[in-house]
């Protein structure tokens, strides 16, 4: 969402930002000892074509940010090409862990979790609920992106667990996992999260969360990368949610805070 509001900033920095990098390469000749990674996304997508997501899937962006990225994926391609250099995307699906930023879902829904199951917070706001993504953990991602780099050719590759989970589930294991279970009631921007044993309402909706063109569902398919890189995810989604509410809750109770 925050592309939207920042559209030109998010051109020059995700856009022309990696052409920038590039030019580095090429202008100071390091073009024979330099392998570049770029950091592509499955924002790319967006507006599905095909499902899953795969390397020859056509791309339709649907927000500031995955264009911006459109032009950085095809601008490696070009130098590639152009150049000989040794240039590789990941189009990486979500990667989470409990390092993610706060302005990201995962890591505001893991944080505010802990906030209630400390007593520091009663209630939280989130956008679209039913959003559905392949959500994987970034300890395999950074492997994979670490795999792609030691190829004898540089490629693209599609980076995913090929498993799909909604935000809404996202919070009702995060909840789950601190003893609450979470009842819905109400529907769109009225809807509400109640717990269970409490009653106390603990998720509403807000639509300044929503985005002007929505991404609904996102899945990859990573069989080039487990073929050509030998590369599977290990860690499951269920151990992710764990993972992240775990140390949120560890981080909240030594620095409210944070």
């Amino acid at each position: 969402k925050i592309s939207f509001d920042l559209a030109e900033y998010t051109a020059d920095v995700d856009g022309v930002g990696t052409l920038r990098l590039l030019d580095a390469i090429k202008t100071c000749g390091l073009i024979n000892s330099v392998k570049f990674y770029q950091a592509s996304t499955s924002e790319l997508f967006g507006k599905v074509q095909e499902i899953p997501q795969k390397e020859t899937t056509p791309f339709y962006p649907r927000s500031p940010y995955g264009a911006a990225k459109l032009y950085a994926y095809w601008i490696v391609v070009n130098f590639r090409e152009a150049y000989n250099l040794f240039a590789v995307n990941g189009i990486l699906f979500n990667h989470e862990s409990p390092r993610r930023g706060a302005n990201f879902v995962t890591r505001k829904i893991s944080r505010s979790v802990a906030k209630i199951h400390l007593g520091q917070l009663d209630c939280f706001s989130l956008g679209n609920l039913d959003a559905k993504r392949d959500w994987g953990h970034a300890r395999d991602y950074v492997e994979a992106m670490w795999l792609m780099l030691q190829t004898d050719e540089p490629e693209d590759f599609v980076i995913a667990t090929g498993e799909v989970h909604s935000v809404r589930e996202f919070v009702e294991k995060s909840f789950k996992h601190i003893g609450k279970t979470i009842v819905w009631e109400g529907k769109n921007e009225n809807e509400v999260g109640r717990c269970k044993e409490t009653g106390k309402i603990h998720v509403t909706v807000n639509h300044k969360y929503y985005r002007p063109t929505e991404v609904d569902f996102l899945q990859g398919d990573s069989t080039k990368a487990r073929q050509k890189l030998n590369w599977k995810p290990r860690v499951t989604f269920d151990e992710l949610v764990r993972e992240m509410v775990d140390a949120d809750v560890e981080l909240m109770r030594n620095n409210p805070n944070a």
